[in-house]
């Protein structure tokens, strides 16, 4: 038994060449990935050092933007870079919430694949085509009113709607409060909403449907509403993964530039309310990198960038400690 034993051929200790060569190759990647990253924040730093020499830690809280006397700041363009987004992810997450929950939940079953599909198509569009859409259809819509001809709708003036109904109220009267242009930052946060909704909407839907089957079914055998089963079951189980959807949106949202430069105005006016206009870091980048002559605009411009740089990295750095602390609550839990 023991010579038959050794006569077997023994297992090797070591990864063979083909294991060796995979681990360096997967390894590489990872570390290209850091590689270009750090790179990415060196050559920004590097190009904004006259900026960040000239104006020093007030770049970030000074408003003035005025390239013939040299003065610039990055408070405002920080300031509706911020705005739109939340006005993004205030619409946009309701919104994909409820189409992800009928897609899994509620939708008939021929409608699930081809509405999924449709859904998804919208991530694809490009973001100018949302940028002219937005300024010639929905900015329009939104001062004026229109009428839906085929189906007999009328939508009334949107924005004087907006004004008239939160006159009185105290908070909301001074957010829509402002000339009803059609333009401006409600409008550049609606249209950022409708871009950023597919991808939400398919992340959502895509942790919704790993939910076990017995666990809801359980649900209901108890007498549990379709409700008391998406709240009490399907969101605390797919909690991780609709935070991760939520943030990737968010991060969609804070970098976009097309779109953006077409609705939000492009003014360097203080922000009165959300229907007056503005600007955000990409649109600046968008509308002045190409005519900025000089090197302290041409240094301004690339800081914009780093700060949007920063703003991106802190926004997905904090996302990922939210979802490590709950997974580690999941993990107390069970």
């Amino acid at each position: 038994m023991r010579q038959l034993m050794s006569d077997q051929p023994s297992q090797p200790h070591f990864p063979m060449s083909r294991d060796i060569l995979f681990f360096n190759l997967t390894r590489a990647a990872a570390v290209l990935v850091l590689l270009i990253l750090a790179a990415i924040a060196v050559s920004l730093v590097h190009g904004s050092w006259d900026s960040i020499r000239a104006f020093g830690a007030g770049f970030v809280v000074s408003s003035d933007w005025d390239p013939v006397r040299q003065q610039f700041g990055a408070w405002r363009p920080i300031q509706g870079t911020l705005i739109t987004s939340a006005i993004a992810l205030l619409i946009a997450v309701p919104v994909s919430f409820g189409i992800a929950l009928f897609l899994t939940e509620l939708s008939p079953i021929v409608l699930r694949r081809p509405l999924g599909v449709a859904i998804e198509l919208l991530a694809g569009i490009p973001s100018i085509i949302y940028g002219i859409w937005g300024l010639f259809v929905v900015a329009p819509i939104l001062m004026e009113g229109t009428t839906l001809p085929l189906l007999g709708i009328t939508i009334p003036p949107i924005q004087p709607w907006l004004t008239e109904t939160t006159a009185n109220i105290p908070l909301l009267g001074s957010l829509f409060d402002g000339p009803a242009f059609g333009i401006g930052m409600f409008t550049a946060g609606l249209i950022l909403a409708i871009m950023i909704i597919p991808y939400i909407a398919s992340v959502m839907r895509d942790v919704f449907e790993v939910v076990p089957t017995m666990l809801k079914e359980s649900a209901y055998g108890l007498g549990a509403t379709t409700w008391e089963v998406i709240w009490n079951v399907v969101l605390p189980y797919t909690r991780t993964g609709v935070v991760g959807g939520i943030m990737l949106g968010l991060g969609r949202a804070l970098g976009e530039t097309m779109a953006v430069t077409f609705v939000i105005g492009n003014s360097y006016d203080s922000i009165q309310s959300l229907f007056h206009a503005g600007n955000s870091i990409a649109s600046i980048l968008a509308n002045e990198f190409a005519e900025a002559s000089e090197v302290l605009h041409y240094s301004t411009l690339i800081e914009l960038g780093l700060i949007l740089f920063l703003i991106t990295f802190v926004v997905l750095a904090l996302s990922k400690l939210m979802l490590l602390r709950l997974q580690k609550g999941e993990g107390s839990q069970s």
